[in-house]
């Protein structure tokens, strides 16, 4: 009798180490089959909005390409800096990533490569983000020499030529780092920002202001909005799984002061 007590009470031991072990891994970020946390986005949650402008939109002054005859060939019309877009009170090439509140651990990098190519003489994208360890795929389309320098100040700085429509050149930057400015040593009104960050929650806004970033484990969050020219905002947010919430931002002139 003793022993059929002891085989039963360590067959309840086994059931209730079960069900506490299927209640954290409910919890806990997917893991990809490549190693490394991956976000669960069918049971993840959602944090979505729009990066507005007020005040008087800036006025910039067209690009001077005229001491290249490739990169002035290559636009017909005069060329805008894309330092501030802003598009009916929405403005572009904000980099909103989750700061302060990820779960630790390993994130996935993305298999795809991100494509930053100089096209008419001009970085394209402006802004953009990767996990830290992803390949940064930096092309060239021009008929012209580039030279890009990143001046990070995290990772290791490189600076290397790129001949016209030359072969890409895949890098990577392992340390995070909100956000790395790119250069072309050649072309002086080149300008780009990466923003490598440990995990993938992340966004750029469009010429609309908006964003989305998916697939967070529930929790509290710091969400920062960052822009070359006004500077940062953060804002918090608490989310339940498959929840979904709105961040808005809303920046001016008076921000580029910070």
């Amino acid at each position: 009798m003793r022993n059929c007590l002891i085989v039963a009470g360590f067959a309840t031991l086994l059931l209730v180490a079960g069900c506490g072990k299927s209640g954290e891994e409910a919890k806990a970020p997917a893991s990809g089959s490549g190693g490394g946390l991956k976000p669960d986005v069918a049971s993840g949650a959602k944090i979505a909005g729009k990066v507005t402008f007020t005040g008087p939109k800036p006025d910039l002054r067209p690009i001077d390409m005229s001491a290249n005859p490739a990169c002035q060939k290559a636009h017909p019309s005069p060329v805008a800096s894309e330092e501030v877009v802003v598009n009916n009170g929405s403005l572009a090439n904000v980099f909103v990533w989750v700061k302060d509140g990820v779960p630790e651990g390993k994130w996935a990098a993305p298999a795809t490569p991100a494509i930053v190519d100089q096209q008419g003489c001009i970085y394209r994208p402006h802004v953009s983000g990767v996990v830290i360890g992803q390949t940064v795929e930096f092309r060239n389309s021009d008929d012209t020499n580039h030279n890009i320098h990143p001046l990070p100040r995290e990772n290791a700085e490189w600076n290397e030529s790129q001949p016209p429509k030359g072969n890409p050149k895949d890098k990577t930057f392992e340390k995070e780092e909100v956000m790395i400015p790119v250069k072309c040593n050649i072309h002086p009104w080149m300008r780009a920002y990466i923003g490598a960050v440990r995990h993938p929650f992340f966004a750029v806004t469009g010429d609309d202001g908006s964003f989305s970033i998916a697939g967070l484990p529930p929790g509290k969050y710091t969400v920062e909005a960052w822009h070359e020219r006004f500077g940062k905002q953060d804002m918090e947010v608490t989310v339940a799984a498959k929840d979904s919430k709105s961040v808005d931002f809303a920046f001016s002139d008076k921000a580029a002061a910070q």
